[in-house]
């Protein structure tokens, strides 16, 4: 079974919701980090737990907010974390295979629901080329 950790802050909840449920149909085991409500929260906070885990445990994960822009900002002051902002399918394969980064960050205010289900669909099942 494929694993993998998701986490959002309010701004990102319904993108976070709806590409969990495809993650998990797609056969993965999903670990959400929060949030779970609308309520205004500190996103660096959520990042900061998924990042905890993804260095823990070697496997990706993804973070949404607004804009991705800040969810990529904090998960990239963790040592082990490559965190890379997405907003085409290009970016997603192109991040993979030469930067190998493992942390996924998208924008659900700037992202369509289906491209983001595209973006992270090609982000997990490109290899890193070396």
């Amino acid at each position: 079974m494929k694993s993998i950790h998701m986490a959002c802050d309010h701004a990102g909840i319904e993108l976070k919701e709806t590409l969990r449920a495809h993650l998990e149909k797609m056969g993965y085991t999903v670990t959400d980090h929060g949030t779970y409500s609308k309520e205004s929260c500190d996103y660096p906070v959520f990042a900061h737990a998924l990042c905890n885990a993804v260095e823990a445990e070697d496997v990706p994960g993804i973070l949404i907010c607004g804009t991705g822009i800040g969810m990529s900002i904090a998960a990239n002051r963790h040592k082990g974390i490559r965190a890379a902002l997405c907003g085409c399918e290009f970016q997603a394969r192109a991040t993979r295979q030469h930067n190998n980064a493992n942390v996924l960050c998208l924008g659900e205010r700037v992202t369509g629901q289906g491209v983001a289900l595209d973006i992270a669909e090609l982000f997990l099942n490109t290899a890193f080329e070396g």
